[in-house]
């Protein structure tokens, strides 16, 4: 009976549960448990297992520059990173609500890890996420565009609740970028009294930095640069980057 028991579980995709009754069958004393406990724990099991893999999917699917999580900053070093606010960001109600974060700083400062920090903390929370460099998702829009693709990419961009941009105006936008771009999480070396002419229209960059800039989260991070430190999460840190499928 345990046997077809455990085969019926893995063939109803519920392998945690069938482990799970496994290992009970090897406690002695778990008889001491009533019937609703052993259930109890069977379904927690497997309830853990698939969150679990969810995370897993988001995480694969965001694409995080960094292997980052907010419990590795480093909150101590003086370096513009402000614990109440880190603990505000964390509860994710900022991309409910929405407002959007800017991480702003020179090079080499953390930039990248905190803001693929934020994304593994929101991709725990079941939002999804996707890290791209600016220059990078701009060649990809232009190459879609071109494609005839450029429609399922936006519908695709615009299903992610939190979209990662890193290295935001290092380079001047044109009239179809302008349009193209909504992001809630900005990391930028440029100061912000700059993206003004980095947008490159007087009213786009209003609207835009009323939208972004005024209501947002900031957090400007200074200090010797991660890289000079040794640091092993430095920005220097990469993964292979691919081109999206539309």
């Amino acid at each position: 009976m345990l046997h077809q028991t455990i085969e019926k579980l893995h063939a109803l995709k519920l392998a945690a549960m069938a482990d799970g009754l496994l290992a009970q069958t090897r406690q002695p004393d778990i008889d001491a448990l009533g019937f609703e406990d052993r259930l109890a724990l069977l379904v927690d099991l497997q309830h853990t297992a698939v969150q679990n893999a969810a995370l897993g999917q988001r995480l694969k699917a965001s694409r995080l520059r960094q292997t980052a999580c907010l419990e590795d900053l480093d909150l101590g070093t003086p370096r513009g990173l402000d614990r109440t606010l880190i603990q505000t960001l964390a509860s994710c109600q900022w991309l409910r609500t929405p407002r959007s974060v800017l991480v702003l700083g020179p090079t080499g400062v953390g930039k990248t890890f905190l803001a693929c920090a934020l994304g593994h903390q929101a991709a725990r929370q079941g939002f999804s996420v996707l890290y791209r460099r600016l220059p990078h998702l701009l060649d990809d829009l232009a190459i879609a565009r071109v494609a005839g693709r450029h429609r399922p990419l936006f519908a695709r961009l615009a299903r992610i609740r939190l979209l990662i941009l890193d290295d935001w105006a290092l380079v001047r936008l044109t009239a179809e970028q302008r349009r193209d771009l909504r992001a809630p999480l900005l990391a930028s070396q440029i100061p912000v009294d700059r993206w003004f002419e980095q947008i490159g229209d007087a009213t786009y960059a209003d609207a835009i930095l009323d939208r972004i800039v005024h209501t947002a989260y900031r957090i400007e991070l200074r200090g010797e640069s991660m890289r000079k430190r040794g640091m092993v999460n430095s920005e220097e840190v990469t993964q292979p980057m691919t081109t999206p499928a539309a």
